[in-house]
């Protein structure tokens, strides 16, 4: 697997609050791999929505890899829940690689298991290779209203 681009964002630490850094990369041909590290709360919890989505293509993949962040406040599981709305809704597969500190909120705030996990990078991009593509509804009348 040939990686295409680098690029990286940070969230700098205001006062005493927590900050992130949030690094992308692609994957040929349409998989990109978000990895965040540091500490999400309240005050930067909205980029991690902004920046898994800001580039990822219509019916393409992400990997938003979590593994070394450090803290994760139970305010940030709704920036995931709010992933998962916003992939299914533009078709794109994604899996999320949790640190301990995330798989802690998820166990409770998550315990059907609803959002799609994985233990890491390779285990990730083969659960999205083997993944079902979801069906796109296409109305055949309405061109012909």
């Amino acid at each position: 697997m040939q990686t295409i681009s680098v690029a990286r964002s940070t969230s700098p630490p205001l006062g005493d609050h927590t900050h992130a850094q949030f690094g992308t990369r692609w994957l040929w041909p349409a998989t990109e791999v978000i990895s965040v590290r540091g500490e999400l709360d309240a005050s930067n919890a909205a980029e991690l929505t902004e920046c898994s989505l800001r580039n990822t293509r219509p019916s393409g993949q992400l990997v938003l890899d979590m593994r070394a962040v450090e803290f994760f406040g139970a305010c940030c599981f709704a920036c995931l829940h709010t992933l998962n709305v916003q992939c299914a809704g533009a078709n794109i597969d994604w899996v999320l690689i949790p640190s301990p500190a995330v798989s802690r909120v998820l166990r409770i705030c998550d315990p059907e298991r609803a959002l799609p996990t994985s233990t890491g990078l390779p285990s990730a991009l083969a659960k999205l290779r083997n993944q079902p593509r979801q069906l796109q509804l296409v109305d055949l009348d309405r061109g012909r209203r």
